[in-house]
């Protein structure tokens, strides 16, 4: 047997609302914070994936393109733009030479470095107002 939802109500819609507008707050000023600093917001993401990926200090194409939620070919494109602006370079793997490994370069540490910060301010200005909505079931 199924079990039944119970059916939102205006205070479950309005806490959507919220952490919906909290969150594209926050996007919106990141996406301004990239293009001041000459980069597109997803050239941005892409370096913050290569630093921030677990264990290690760099990533596969394929983890990237899961990071990013975007196909492999888009990735593969986005690098090339990187490597263009001297952000990243590819590496193939010592492993498995069939991979290839996407590196920070000096450059791409310097603005990841200032972009983050900027971030990292950001998200203490919205401390308490960006929550999880809590909408039991």
């Amino acid at each position: 047997m199924k079990k039944r939802m119970r059916d939102l109500n205006k205070a479950d819609f309005e806490q959507l609302s919220e952490f919906r507008y909290q969150m594209r707050r926050f996007e919106r000023f990141s996406e301004q914070a990239a293009q001041a600093e000459g980069i597109t917001p997803l050239q941005y993401l892409l370096l913050l994936h290569v630093k921030g990926y677990p264990g290690r200090e760099w990533a596969t194409i394929g983890e990237l393109a899961e990071r990013l939620q975007a196909q492999h070919h888009g990735v593969v494109a986005l690098v090339s733009r990187c490597e263009a602006l001297a952000l990243v370079e590819r590496r193939v793997s010592e492993r498995d030479r069939r991979q290839v490994e996407v590196h920070l370069l000096t450059e791409g540490e310097k603005l990841l470095a200032r972009l983050a910060e900027l971030h990292r301010a950001e998200l203490r200005s919205l401390e308490g107002a960006f929550t999880i909505p809590r909408i039991d079931l």
